[in-house]
């Protein structure tokens, strides 16, 4: 699984790479994800702009991405597909994350 990861002041985006996170994919996902977030930023913003795909392994592997992250830190979701985004919105969990249209939407609200 690629992701690549850049820190603005105390946002950190990390960026997924891939099309999917499914089963197949997910413990490498939640491996990955927690060697990028050790920046210790107060916010994370996950953009899954090239997520075309997500199963509930992968939803799972995302909630464990936000809970190895700790107090005082929040994991928002950013450039979900209309696929993804209805996954989130079935399992309610868009009342656990902050959906964002857009990267740039995210960054936006970051800095009200």
């Amino acid at each position: 699984m690629a992701l690549s990861s850049t820190t603005t002041g105390e946002t950190q985006v990390i960026t997924v790479h891939c099309d999917r996170i499914d089963a197949a994919m997910a413990i490498q996902f939640k491996e990955d994800m927690r060697a990028q977030s050790d920046a210790g930023a107060s916010r994370v913003i996950l953009d899954l702009s090239t997520v075309e795909f997500i199963d509930s392994s992968g939803l799972g592997a995302i909630v464990a991405s936000m809970k190895q992250l700790g107090d005082g830190c929040r994991l928002d979701l950013a450039g979900l597909h209309p696929v993804v985004e209805k996954v989130f919105r079935l399992t309610r969990m868009d009342t656990v994350f902050k959906l964002f249209t857009s990267l740039d939407d995210a960054l936006t609200a970051g800095m009200d």
